[in-house]
């Protein structure tokens, strides 16, 4: 069994696919609704009672990463890899990129790269993986190895421009935000006149190239939908023009209220301009959309609303609720402490 294989189904020794039973099932339940604390609860208690297996493991290694308990969430992933039968399975390769995920939240990037690389050994042409190690190497110093991944990445899908962004906006992270940039001047010269004008208008917007961004997206936003509405908007913003910001998110959902996201640029756009009754209730309309994307960003731009509203108190009643589902976001960890304090 080579190094890929040996990492993806390790200690196999441990054996066994185990029982589920009541006390996994409500834990999984709990999970579902993002109740970490109730989630762990019931795996506690199914442990207790005899219930084990790869599921069981793998559900409360995502429980801990919840609660941001990174090292209880990775040791849960690899008991949950120890229940393979020594075929490597999808749910295999998901259990590694949990694994990797908890090991690169703890900062340890080192064994991060390793399940990524154990990975590609078995699917080398795996996009997430290469992009995700290198992610990895760039938490390691390691410029060149990233470059080598994201290059990989960009001959497998040069057209991916999400993928593109995303490179980019890592790159920027890191300090290499010009040659996140070279990444998008490449595709854009690549695409020539097939790319559309919505492409073009966002690669130009990452350019900060914000007029031709949002010329392009002028033409885009009939047929973008709400993306195209968001970037177009968001380019207003950047060169300061947050009136006609706001008249884009607010002329989107005249046509179309489902888009939590043109809520919450919408909030974002009216606390720029000082109407801060219309920045909450644009967050608070955000935030009656079930099941969207962007509920942790409602929900503390929410409290910051209110505290430019200079309702010190509430702020702190919801910066303290937004903590207990979101733990590890030092900005409201501050925030609060700021908030208790007046």
């Amino acid at each position: 069994m080579g190094r890929g294989a040996a990492l993806l189904g390790c200690l196999v020794f441990l054996g066994g696919c185990g029982s589920g039973g009541e006390n996994t099932a409500l834990g999984m339940e709990a999970l579902k609704a993002l109740d970490y604390e109730k989630a762990i609860e019931n795996f506690d208690l199914a442990r207790a009672a005899g219930e084990t297996g790869k599921a069981l493991a793998r559900a409360e290694g995502i429980a801990y990463m919840g609660l941001t308990q990174y090292n209880a969430a990775a040791s849960c992933f690899l008991e949950a890899l120890g229940y393979s039968d020594g075929w490597v399975e999808a749910v295999d390769y998901d259990i590694n990129f949990y694994l990797a995920a908890a090991y690169t939240k703890e900062g340890k990037f080192q064994e991060a790269e390793e399940v990524y690389c154990a990975i590609l050994d078995m699917q080398p042409a795996n996009a997430d993986a290469l992009f995700l190690r290198g992610n990895a190497r760039l938490g390691l110093d390691d410029y060149t190895g990233a470059k080598e991944d994201f290059d990989k990445v960009v001959v497998m899908d040069g057209k991916n421009f999400d993928r593109l962004i995303q490179i980019y906006e890592v790159l920027h992270s890191y300090g290499y935000k010009e040659m996140g940039q070279t990444y998008l001047r490449a595709a854009m010269e690549a695409g020539g006149e097939q790319m559309s004008a919505y492409d073009k208008g966002r690669m130009y917007y990452y350019l900060e190239e914000y007029q031709s961004a949002y010329l392009a997206l002028e033409t885009a936003k009939d047929q973008g939908g709400a993306e195209a509405s968001l970037y177009l908007g968001k380019s207003y913003e950047a060169t300061g023009d947050y009136n006609y910001a706001a008249s884009v998110y607010n002329n989107y959902l005249a046509k179309d209220t489902s888009d939590a996201r043109i809520y919450n640029q919408l909030g974002l756009c009216e606390l720029a301009r000082g109407d801060y009754h219309a920045a909450l209730a644009a967050f608070q309309s955000g935030m009656q959309i079930e099941g969207n994307d962007v509920m942790q960003s409602l929900l503390f731009n929410e409290a910051v609303a209110y505290e430019y509203l200079h309702d010190y108190r509430q702020a702190s009643v919801l910066m303290e609720s937004y903590l207990k589902t979101y733990p590890d976001d030092q900005v409201a960890r501050r925030e609060y402490e700021f908030l208790s304090t007046r």
